[in-house]
């Protein structure tokens, strides 16, 4: 079977830096719905067509993938407004109640990149924008997406959302 929508694709990849450092790495199978809200766009058009056994690499820039960096999701909130356990990497959804930052999104994954002992910084960027990715995708099955599938226009295993709380040296699944 040929991949095109709608259906269930099976990948596994590795995802590096423009300067192929190693960024995630899929050694077993995870499926994907292709059609749908699982994978980004230029991967599903590199996909297009492709059958089990096909390999494809591709490369996204930041725009074609998580966007550029931008320094304004950037804030420094009170140490205070935390708790005490608070380590680089967590992340929180949205700024804590009596957060003063104006104009910070409050639908946004904060993830705290540093922690001083008056403030804390919070950064509401994807852990991958800016960042030009590198993918080499082994697609190792294809098959007809389920009635349910198709409806919620995914599989439930989207490896990318996960990626909103994972700090960039962790993995991305």
């Amino acid at each position: 079977m040929s991949i095109s929508a709608p259906c269930v694709v099976s990948l596994t990849w590795l995802m590096t830096d423009a300067q192929n450092h190693p960024i995630d790495e899929l050694k077993e199978p995870v499926e994907f719905f292709y059609g749908g809200d699982d994978l980004l766009v230029q991967v599903e058009e590199a996909l297009l067509g492709r059958k089990t056994g096909d390999e494809v690499k591709l490369q996204l820039e930041p725009e074609h993938a998580f966007g550029d960096y931008n320094s304004e999701l950037v804030c420094f909130e009170d140490r205070k407004l935390f708790p005490e356990q608070l380590e680089v990497g967590m992340a929180f959804e949205g700024l804590p109640p009596g957060a003063v930052t104006p104009g910070m999104p409050a639908d946004t994954i904060y993830v705290v990149s540093e922690v001083f002992p008056s403030h804390v910084v919070l950064d509401g960027n994807h852990p991958l924008a800016g960042i030009a990715l590198r993918l080499t995708i082994q697609v190792r099955d294809v098959r007809e997406a389920s009635d349910e599938e198709i409806e919620a226009r995914s599989v439930g295993n989207n490896a990318f959302s996960v990626l909103d709380t994972a700090p960039p040296a962790q993995p991305l699944h």
